[in-house]
């Protein structure tokens, strides 16, 4: 059973990881997708996932867009209309991390970390809900991290940022819900991707934190996006899913 059949989806930052994995999932339930990739760097992975998702039997296309300015957002979103016509899931994905201890982060460092992380949530969340109050219906999905929740040493800036994202996502789902607009976050815990590579050094201690004795996999926090843009979760609104192993129990 297809979930989202004549569904259309953005998802930010899915060239790679966590967000190509959502995307793909999506389409694999129906979804028409439009994502986002940010860098030159990305662009032949973009153009990839593309042609992966087509051959799934969807509409699909990659954009060049920088979710952290407001601006390209605000394009973002006219295009997409355009091309698909309506957005029924945002899901806001894209993240970076420049991780380092509080008396050595330049402002910098946490400058950048605010725009990617939250202020790019801001940012598409303002677009999409135009045309999701029109249509009285559509679901919100910011990737947060069980970082927001907990913190964790030398990820001030990224902690700061995920726990943003929580609030946020809390006060829109109040504002909007009337509108039939849900908005949910979720909080991944440590998922074996590109910018986790760097924790196999010390898995063991990592994983003696965990209670399922491993890391997740980007097809599970996927599995979990797909439950939060479907009417399987229609009465879920204003929460944090936390998906970490039970990290944070």
């Amino acid at each position: 059973m297809k979930l989202l059949e004549g569904k259309v989806s953005i998802v930010t930052g899915a060239a790679r990881g966590i967000g190509a994995a959502i995307a793909l999932t999506l389409a694999e339930h129906g979804s028409d997708v439009a994502f986002t990739y940010v860098s030159d760097s990305s662009a032949e992975k973009a153009s990839a996932l593309e042609a992966q998702l087509t051959a799934l039997g969807v509409k699909a296309k990659a954009y060049k867009s920088n979710a952290g300015v407001y601006e390209e957002c605000e394009t973002l979103v006219n295009d997409v209309l355009k091309e698909f016509g309506k957005i029924d899931v945002c899901v806001n994905n894209a993240g970076i991390s420049k991780d380092n201890l509080l008396l050595r982060m330049t402002v910098g460092q946490w400058d950048e970390v605010m725009d990617i992380n939250l202020k790019s949530v801001f940012n598409m969340t303002k677009q999409v809900i135009k045309p999701m109050i029109k249509a009285k219906s559509g679901s919100i999905i910011n990737m947060s991290s069980i970082v927001g929740v907990r913190g964790n040493a030398g990820q001030s800036s990224y902690a700061a940022s995920k726990a943003g994202i929580i609030g946020f996502s809390k006060s829109v789902a109040l504002e909007l819900g009337s509108r039939n607009i849900r908005c949910n976050a979720i909080a991944p815990g440590f998922i074996e991707t590109d910018m986790t590579h760097y924790l196999k050094d010390g898995a063991a201690e990592f994983l003696k934190k965990i209670p399922l004795g491993r890391f997740g996999k980007a097809e599970e926090i996927a599995n979990t996006t797909l439950f939060l843009a479907s009417d399987m979760s229609s009465y879920i609104t204003g929460q944090v899913l936390s998906a970490c192993g039970g990290l944070n129990i």
